[in-house]
């Protein structure tokens, strides 16, 4: 087993991946920015070392600075976590060339499947159902648009080497295409340092539907079912939840298979996800994530595996336990990401200090959180605070179940998402398992401020009181008036007491 461990990541998920490590008996350093001194992360470690300033540029980001860090406090191991550099090729090398285990897949596989078009090639010649459209870029607007009348419209232009939405645009028909293709380049040249765009046919209504694999050192890969992320504004996942609840046996077992090939053609070690597509019957692969997910949580309590201790395992040369028939699903589990945004604002970041929090708590409730009372949220980093989970018997079960850790929530200070997911696990669509990728768009009415019956019910009392006050007394003896005529009223006097 590893001994030592540096995190190399900040928030909910340093803290995550912390704490599986101290149940492992493993040593764990946290890095941090000027900012992050007093975080969460900092404290749940056994040491920690700075970084840099605020921006991620001169902190998360530096690599030369984590490596530092990393010699100079011994460790045998570092987790890139999610975001930042967790997808970086060049990091895991550089990690791996520092004599150092990096707890995730190496080098080759990030490239070979962070190349969208690379991983669409391969995935085609492993078997595994791609959405139809082009496997390699496309030079220019004229060569775009000779691609899309092949594919036909509407097409989704994609960032070659990127994901999270940037770069990708929707085009309805020719004459939007060339203004598209140059913003999509432009988007993708800014967030990946790479402009190369690719086209695949456009899929109107289907839903968001991933696969969670494991793979060890040994070329052992099982899946642990799927997650449905159809909830998601501009292309970020706002609700997750596993199992879907559109997936029969059938398509489990097929989509299973379909994701453990497309681990397996990439030799895959560590965990990792494959995104697909559903719609009308058919599935399609999206993309394959080679780190841990943000929406892990509901995975492993379906599942009864700590996905990321397990990280922690392979990396340190464990073979996985399980065969694919041993692996089973009991239960239904939710997640809300509770983000610093205002949902009433269109999803506005909000910034300060949270002065008072208050956690859910009870059966069945998970809080994988960053934050604490007297942490300020600042522009700097992921607006995403912490993870709120739950599981029950049933998805009704755990909807309402997620209902009731919501309204116990507090959080004052900034502004948060918890109100639009009230309003999502009241929905009858969302109840009824009737999930699309458009499914915030179709439902406006979840983003608009939601009539606050108490607060109503409260001003009406108020207003009731004040109308009854200034009734008596406009009724009651004119006497001890000022020079003006008028009543000598003192405010705050009691009823019938004049001056």
């Amino acid at each position: 087993m590893i001994r030592s461990l540096l995190v190399a990541n900040r928030g909910e998920i340093a803290v995550r991946i912390i704490r599986a490590a101290r149940e492992l008996g493993i040593r764990t350093v946290a890095v941090y920015s000027e900012p992050d001194r007093m975080a969460p992360h900092v404290q749940e470690a056994d040491a920690a070392v700075l970084l840099g300033p605020a921006p991620s540029s001169e902190s998360y980001l530096r690599v030369d600075r984590i490596l530092e860090a990393a010699r100079s406090m011994d460790v045998e191991a570092v987790h890139p976590g999610y975001g930042f550099l967790a997808e970086r090729a060049h990091f895991a090398k550089a990690v791996s060339d520092a004599g150092l285990i990096f707890v995730g897949p190496d080098a080759g596989t990030i490239d070979a499947m962070g190349d969208k078009t690379a991983a669409r090639r391969r995935m085609k010649d492993a078997g595994v159902p791609i959405v139809p459209g082009l496997v390699d870029a496309v030079r220019d607007s004229a060569e775009a648009a000779a691609a899309a009348e092949e594919i036909g419209y509407p097409v989704l232009l994609k960032a070659a080497a990127g994901g999270g939405g940037k770069g990708m645009r929707v085009v309805e028909d020719a004459a939007a295409l060339p203004r598209a293709f140059d913003a999509a380049q432009r988007e993708a040249l800014a967030a990946f340092g790479d402009d190369s765009v690719y086209l695949e046919r456009y899929l109107d209504g289907p839903r968001h539907i991933e696969i969670q694999l494991l793979g060890d050192s040994h070329s052992n890969v099982v899946h642990l079912g799927e997650r449905e992320c159809s909830i998601q504004r501009r292309h970020q996942k706002l609700v997750e939840e596993a199992p879907s609840p559109v997936l029969t046996p059938e398509l489990r077992k097929a989509m299973g298979e379909a994701a453990v090939r497309a681990a397996k053609a990439v030799d895959y070690v560590g965990a990792g996800t494959a995104e697909f597509l559903y719609q009308d019957g058919d599935f399609f692969f999206l993309e394959m994530n080679t780190r841990i997910q943000v929406e892990h949580p509901v995975t492993e309590l379906i599942t009864g595996v700590d996905l990321v201790a397990w990280q922690l395992r392979v990396a340190s040369g464990e073979r996985l336990p399980w065969s694919q028939e041993q692996i089973t699903l009991t239960g239904h589990a939710i997640e809300c990401r509770i983000t610093s945004e205002d949902p009433d604002q269109g999803f506005l970041p909000s910034t300060g200090v949270i002065t008072h929090l208050e956690i859910p708590a009870g059966p069945g409730v998970r809080w994988d959180g960053g934050v604490q009372e007297g942490y300020e949220v600042s522009l700097h980093y992921d607006p995403l605070l912490a993870k709120l989970i739950v599981y029950a018997p049933t998805r009704i079960e755990a909807i309402d179940r997620m209902a009731r850790a919501l309204d116990e929530l507090v959080v004052v200070g900034v502004e948060t998402s918890a109100t639009f997911h009230k309003r999502v696990m009241a929905e009858k669509d969302f109840r009824d398992g009737q999930l699309t990728i458009r499914y915030v768009e179709e439902h406006p009415d979840l983003l608009e401020p939601a009539v606050d019956e108490e607060a109503l019910a409260a001003a009406a009392v108020t207003a009731a009181l004040l109308e009854d006050r200034h009734r008596r007394a406009r009724q009651a003896p004119r006497i001890g008036t000022t020079g003006h005529g008028m009543s000598a009223w003192r405010r705050g006097a009691r009823p019938g007491a004049w001056s």
